[in-house]
């Protein structure tokens, strides 16, 4: 499994629209989004199969979503959590 965060940024006006197409039940992935301040409007943290070829899924699925205007993708690598650091010291 790999994880990705995408800011997304949207036409005016139309982030809701977009966080609703991004969450609707016909896409292959459903993400967890949230609206942000700043330069984007969305971020979005997808769990792809490892098979999933990030660059194909952010161009063939993502920006077939009417009104994103631009994105920003990012490769997570590991979570750090309690656990995860207990083991590391």
């Amino acid at each position: 499994m790999r994880t990705i965060f995408v800011l997304i940024k949207t036409a005016l006006g139309k982030t809701y629209d977009v966080a609703n197409s991004l969450t609707d039940e016909g896409q292959k992935f459903i993400p967890e989004i949230y609206s942000i301040s700043g330069k984007y409007d969305l971020i979005a943290k997808y769990h792809l199969p490892s098979d999933i070829d990030v660059g194909h899924f952010i161009n063939e699925e993502l920006h077939r979503v009417p009104h994103i205007v631009d994105t920003y993708t990012m490769v997570a690598f590991r979570p750090f959590t309690k656990d995860t650091l207990s083991g590391l010291e």
